[in-house]
């Protein structure tokens, strides 16, 4: 069985930083891609990051210049580096796990950003 634990979610200032990461435990084949999603209030989930196996990345718009996903392959884990974070910022943030036989998603970690 996979699980995904976040970490690193909290309540911080506009500007501020978080990083997050997302392990990945248990039996996964192989993994195409991670990534983290978020989803606000009243809001659908959207894409905010994803890391390719070969290190292809690619962003919202959004978030672009100010937020770094990477990886580190050999823990199964993924980051998010969140830098002048802004209050539209403020979401539920998930982690995402592609692999060829399914897709797993963590449980999600809350991230405030108070203006």
């Amino acid at each position: 069985q996979v699980q995904l634990v976040e970490s690193g979610g909290g309540l911080v200032q506009a500007g501020g930083s978080l990083r997050l990461s997302c392990a990945a435990s248990g039996t996964i084949f192989s993994i195409n891609s991670m990534g983290w999603y978020r989803q606000a209030p009243g809001k659908q989930r959207e894409l905010v990051a994803a890391v390719t196996s070969g290190g292809s990345t690619k962003y919202a718009d959004s978030v672009k210049g100010r937020f770094t996903i990477s990886r580190d392959n050999a823990k199964n884990t993924v980051y998010l580096q969140m830098n002048s974070l802004k209050p539209e910022d403020t979401a539920v943030y998930y982690c995402e796990v592609d692999s060829p036989l399914s897709s797993y998603w963590g449980q999600g970690t809350r991230v405030t950003v108070s203006s």
